[in-house]
């Protein structure tokens, strides 16, 4: 687990293909090692990754075909700048709000414009997240846990704090840019609660409609 707040910025160091997946190499000379054992989680990019061994001031790890095709890094390449946050130990200050490094897909930054000593972007998120992501809510772009400014179908707006834009990746965001996205955990689990036991059923799992809200009194 993870809580969103960004230690340090890596880049990728190599890609290697093996048997259609990929082993990653990752560098940070600010991110502190001392504590990283084989087995530990790394989120990047927002993407719990497992250290399969070490270089200096970095680690290995592989990359599964399902991560490949649900996140960015099948666009990756060698020098490729990425957010970098070890996992959460009981001592952790938990700042933002509970990760898991599980994407579940890619959105597009759609403008971005300047908001005072802020900057404010607009996000496309695909239209299957569109429904767990609530004005004022938690999401997770690219690792980076941020608050949910206004939501528009599948257009959310960020506004971005000078000290994000220059400790994450987000500083060099542009339109057309594709990022990850992991939605809110919490909305995640209520959405099978609300099925009750429809949730049991085959086929149902993401079936959550304003028509089955209101069927079920939730709506009026």
């Amino acid at each position: 687990m993870f809580t969103g707040i960004i230690q340090a910025i890596g880049e990728i160091a190599s890609i290697e293909k093996r048997s259609g997946d990929v082993r990653l190499t990752v560098f940070s000379s600010s991110l502190p090692w001392d504590d990283v054992e084989l087995g530990d989680s790394i989120a990047t990019n927002g993407v719990c990754l497992t250290a399969v061994a070490f270089i200096p001031q970095g680690f290995i790890a592989d990359v599964s075909v399902e991560t490949l095709d649900l996140t960015t890094i099948k666009h990756w390449q060698k020098g490729t700048a990425v957010n970098l946050e070890k996992a959460l130990t009981p001592q952790s200050r938990l700042g933002g709000h509970i990760v898991s490094g599980h994407v579940d897909g890619m959105g597009e930054v759609v403008s971005r414009e300047k908001d005072a000593r802020s900057e404010r972007f607009k996000l496309r998120a695909p239209k299957s997240l569109a429904k767990y992501i609530a004005h004022k809510g938690s999401i997770t772009i690219d690792g980076t846990s941020l608050t949910v400014n206004e939501v528009d179908g599948d257009i959310f707006d960020l506004n971005i704090v000078p000290h994000t834009l220059d400790h994450t990746v987000i500083g060099s965001y542009s339109p057309g840019t594709q990022v990850n996205l992991e939605v809110d955990v919490i909305a995640r689990y209520l959405e099978r609660l609300l099925m009750g036991d429809k949730a049991a059923e085959s086929g149902t799992a993401s079936q959550m409609t304003e028509s089955f809200l209101a069927q079920h009194g939730y709506l009026k």
